[in-house]
């Protein structure tokens, strides 16, 4: 009988790829260690789950989620499709190409609920610490129970970190922020745009979060956009009272002045400025420490930290591919973990994550990406029985995308795409996107 025990930390669409993956396994007859995921949040969903919350919860921990009122899909979910559950499975029809925020969740929700492995989250646990013991092979997990407000600590053969890279914000200063005359936040703490109707917003950054938070804004009745860049605008065919200039250089009061010179009139400045990786709780010789790439520092097949091949880190890449890249990646986990993979030496492992980067390294442009990305995860589906599905169609999807933005920004989610799974295009959704206020 085995005894081995598994902890996953974070019960978002990373870790529950993992609890999925682990079910699959027991499904078809395979014996599986005892799986224990801790969720910080009292429900699953990660970043999907939405709340007013900013700053602190209510047990005094960090905000993990991100997300917003109005939220939807800013990518085609023809390209995030889970093999094992499509959409249409899911809503008994095809549905349109960008869901709302809700919706998704509701997809989400929807596999695990059918898997039946929610009793395998213990909710409200925050992880304080985990360490390994060599001389044992044991990691120890220290816990804190936010409800009951004491701290435990527990035995485990493996560790999963799939807690995410999206929660912790990078937040730079410039000059003047201390007497700016109004709000800065960033974009993580970005709740509702009807807040800023009729104000002329700052958003510094060229983010997925800066395109999508100043449509909002512009879709709900702000009076202009100012986007400022560091390296280069994003380009696209923005509306009259949109402009995109330099970084900023300074603030005095209300005037925002950047490095050409040029200046703005401003009444809230929203930093769309990225994330970092950080991982406090992980013992030094166990922490990820990455910038946003495609393929991470220390990770074999981006998933296996080299320097304890018992320890897996879940959807740490930058990411085109999504939740069928998490599940790739949980299924081969999962397979290292029961035993029926094997890793190599640490020479070998270090030699392929080098052959990876360099090979993103020299990656031309946005297409180049994605292909990119693809490849990755039919490499780690082809070591495991996770369910193929069409990886060029969910390219396709993509190039579709990219395109359509460049054509409009503020109508590209009017588009449908293909399936993988099914091969059916998506309708049009009811009401185009900037017509759509109540997305309830």
């Amino acid at each position: 009988m085995m005894t081995e025990r598994v902890a996953v930390i974070g019960a978002g669409p990373s870790g529950l790829a993992q609890l999925r993956a682990f079910q699959s396994a027991k499904s078809k007859g395979k014996e599986i260690p005892e799986i224990v995921c801790f969720e910080k949040q009292q429900n699953w969903g990660g970043l999907w789950n939405y709340s007013w919350r900013t700053g602190l919860d209510q047990f005094g921990e960090p905000v993990h989620w991100g997300m917003y009122r109005y939220l939807w899909s800013n990518g085609p979910k023809e390209g995030l499709e889970f093999a094992d559950y499509s959409f249409e499975e899911h809503f008994g029809k095809p549905i349109a190409s960008y869901p709302p925020r809700a919706v998704l969740f509701d997809y989400i929700e929807g596999r695990v609920q059918k898997a039946g492995v929610r009793d395998w989250i213990r909710f409200n646990s925050t992880v304080r610490r985990v360490g390994y013991d060599d001389a044992g092979g044991k990691f120890t997990v220290l816990v804190h129970d936010n409800e009951k407000d004491r701290d435990y600590s527990e035995q485990f053969d493996y560790v999963v970190v799939a807690s995410g890279h999206f929660s912790t914000p990078n937040v730079p200063e410039f000059e003047g922020f201390n007497t700016f005359n109004g709000r800065i936040l960033h974009a993580h703490d970005f709740r509702d745009a009807l807040e800023f109707k009729d104000q002329d917003i700052l958003i510094i950054g060229t983010s997925y979060s800066a395109e999508d938070i100043g449509s909002q804004c512009w879709k709900y009745g702000c009076r202009s956009v100012t986007v400022s860049h560091r390296t280069a605008p994003m380009g696209y065919k923005w509306p009259d009272n949109w402009k995109e200039v330099p970084l900023l250089q300074k603030v005095e009061k209300n005037t925002a002045t950047f490095i050409d010179g040029s200046t703005a009139e401003v009444q809230a400045i929203i930093l769309c400025t990225g994330y970092l990786h950080y991982f406090p709780f992980m013992d030094e010789e166990l922490r990820l420490k990455t910038n946003n790439r495609l393929y991470p520092v220390n990770l074999y097949n981006g998933v296996v930290w080299t320097g304890n091949p018992k320890l897996f880190y879940l959807g740490m890449q930058d990411q085109w591919y999504t939740f069928n890249m998490f599940d790739a990646q949980a299924w081969y986990a999962r397979d290292l973990m029961l035993g029926r993979l094997n890793v190599p030496d640490q020479d070998e492992m270090e030699s392929d994550i080098e052959k990876w980067r360099e090979e993103e390294d020299n990656i031309a442009d946005d297409y180049g990406a994605i292909e990119y990305q693809g490849r990755y995860t039919r490499h780690l589906m082809d070591m495991t029985d996770y369910p193929p599905f069409n990886i060029e169609a969910s390219n396709r999807a993509f190039f579709e995308w990219k395109k359509h933005k460049k054509q409009n920004i503020m109508t590209f989610r009017d588009n449908g795409y293909v399936s993988p799974l099914t091969g059916n295009r998506a309708p049009a959704h009811h009401t185009s996107w900037v017509d759509a206020l109540d997305d309830s």
